[in-house]
């Protein structure tokens, strides 16, 4: 992913900043627990498709 994109990119529920996991192709908001897919080179940034982690996730860095 371009890294200027990872930089202006946020949540968009809380607006807190995205961790990339590049291994998982996701984007991981800390504080509301969520992982946005990435697809085809495109963050999925709409909360009906985010993940929810799991508790014994760490939604740390990527």
């Amino acid at each position: 992913m371009d890294s200027r994109l990872l930089e202006i990119l946020v949540c968009p529920i809380c607006k807190g900043p995205l961790i990339h996991r590049k291994a998982e192709k996701e984007l991981v908001c800390k504080g509301d627990r969520l992982a946005f897919p990435i697809r085809d080179d495109i963050p999925v940034m709409l909360e009906e498709d985010a993940r929810k982690l799991g508790a014994e996730e760490n939604p740390g860095s990527g």
